[in-house]
């Protein structure tokens, strides 16, 4: 970074960047959190504070000590299980499976390139930020392919191939958690989130799905791709001024044997929608519920490997057709190579599970749901101000821990609870989480793939650093942010309207309210 005087912006990005390379790595600090938990029941457990369980009136729980004889005997007793059990493990590692599958065979890259290339000039900001947004149901394949793609065509279209690198990154990274289709993120926070309702309503958890953000999270797709042209146009680009570099591009379409492939992929999908639709739609179809529900019903139930299937499918038809699969081998093959990608997860995963897994076995989550709700209250922080706070907080965190799971891993078990006590659904709550996370992960230089955005740029400016590529991302956080969190207040507001004749949900089956 150069070093002339700095503004306080950049001292407070400086900061964020040298706070945040001091956290230690998230495996470690989910080991150091599980460690303090353990050290916190004993100590909390031996002042004999209790609270009045939120879910059964009268019954008063306490912390439970998990250093003594019994507490010891179930850490070592319960690793095992803490670890298999951790929420978002298998249902994360099954989804990937048709996922990876169909982004190794070049599925994913083959439709992201094809759509993008295929949109109107006049449309293509619109185009590749959709894009980007849609990208997240291939989990990260959208960081590496869609920035460097979008930099090339806005340089062969004479316009900043940073603003169309910006334009991609914005769309892939602030709007991660916004889709027309259900992606690994649904079921790797909604385990989560489950998890944590459990604790205070076991009966209200066991009605919730993965699927509990869909409604908002389709609608926020659209949002979100006005939004991030009109930045690009009005703001990004404007800024950046008239492209002067020496480096120019040629745009390279799909050829014959990928078109192929798509179509040959595009056929099988919807045969596969075909087939999922038949055990759905009927009313008799074998799929719902015993009362004919769709909601509570075994497909709601069954959505990871149903998502799986349809990724996997299409994958392996177009690695055929493409010649990217020869046979049973390669497909052996390159699911293997999918897992092997997922090892930081999983390791992940160990400590994550024994830290989850011994906040509630303390009960340590329930009392601190009842007694911040309880401090909330007292402070008369409800309603909008408090989704606005929470909102805050979760980004501020996210600065400074990339990984969406591992925040929420750390952060459900508190604030799911705490919510519920003030009459907010586990679901809302969630979705309040997913805004933050997304917005902000385009200005924290501890994304994951920051410093692979650092590099795309440095092709068309060798100066592009740290600093500078988070001042071009930064009207798109701010803006994202904002227009989304006024967007889920309105979301809020309607569903507080008693004379429609429909609740504004979040998702099937997901209201914005919890009554107990």
């Amino acid at each position: 970074m150069e070093n002339h005087r700095k503004g306080l912006f950049q001292r407070f990005l400086d900061g964020v960047e040298y706070l945040g390379n001091k956290l230690p790595h998230p495996v470690t600090l989910f080991a150091i959190l599980a460690l303090a938990v353990l050290a916190l029941s004993a100590i909390v457990s031996a002042t004999g504070i209790s609270v009045e369980h939120p879910g059964e009136e009268g019954e008063m729980v306490e912390v439970t000590n998990l250093l003594n004889a019994e507490g010891i005997q179930y850490i070592f007793e319960s690793m095992v299980d803490n670890f298999i059990g951790f929420a978002p493990l298998g249902v994360v590692l099954a989804t990937m499976l048709g996922i990876g599958l169909a982004e190794r065979t070049g599925l994913i890259s083959a439709c992201l390139r094809g759509f993008v290339l295929s949109v109107p000039k006049k449309l293509v900001t619109l185009g590749l930020v959709f894009a980007g947004i849609m990208s997240s149901v291939a989990s990260d394949a959208g960081y590496v392919v869609l920035p460097p793609l979008g930099a090339v065509i806005f340089a062969a279209l004479g316009r900043h191939p940073l603003a169309g690198l910006a334009a991609a990154f914005a769309g892939v990274s602030a709007g991660f958690s916004a889709n027309l289709f259900l992606s690994a993120t649904d079921p790797m926070l909604g385990e989560l989130t489950i998890d944590a309702a459990s604790v205070v309503d076991p009966a209200y958890a066991e009605g919730m799905n993965i699927a509990m953000n869909y409604y908002f999270i389709i609608a926020s797709t659209f949002l979100l791709t006005f939004v991030g042209a009109w930045v690009t146009e009005r703001i990004v680009e404007p800024r950046l001024g008239k492209y002067t570099g020496e480096h120019t591009e040629d745009l390279n379409g799909l050829d014959a044997l990928e078109k192929k492939g798509l179509i040959a992929a595009g056929i099988a999908l919807l045969v596969g929608l075909i087939a999922t639709a038949l055990l759905i739609v009927p009313p008799n179809g074998i799929m719902r519920g015993e009362d004919g529900s769709i909601v509570q019903s075994p497909f709601m139930s069954s959505l990871v490997p149903i998502i799986a299937l349809l990724f996997f499918i299409p994958g392996l038809v177009y690695g055929k057709v493409t010649k990217n699969i020869k046979n049973d081998k390669d497909v052996a093959n390159q699911l293997s190579d999918t897992m092997a990608s997922m090892g930081m997860f999983i390791v992940l995963a160990f400590t994550a599970g024994q830290f989850v897994a011994y906040f509630t076995e303390s009960n340590m989550g329930l009392v601190l749901g009842v007694f911040g709700a309880q401090f909330l209250e007292s402070i008369n922080l409800s309603g909008i101000p408090l989704i606005i706070m929470f909102i805050l907080v979760a980004g501020f965190i996210n600065l400074f821990i990339g990984s969406a799971s591992a925040k929420w891993a750390m952060m459900a078990p508190v604030f799911v609870p705490i919510m519920m006590q003030l009459g907010y659904s586990p679901e809302l709550t969630q979705m309040a989480y997913r805004i933050a996370d997304s917005a902000t992960n385009i200005i924290t230089p501890l994304m994951t793939y920051f410093a692979i955005i650092i590099a795309f740029a440095q092709k068309y400016d060798k100066k592009m650093g740290i600093g500078t590529l988070i001042s071009v991302m930064f009207p798109y956080s701010i803006v994202f942010l904002i227009s989304w969190t006024i967007f889920l207040i309105l979301w809020m507001s309607i569903g507080y309207l008693d004379f429609l004749p429909f609740e504004p949900n979040l998702g099937p089956g997901s209201p914005i309210e919890y009554n107990k």
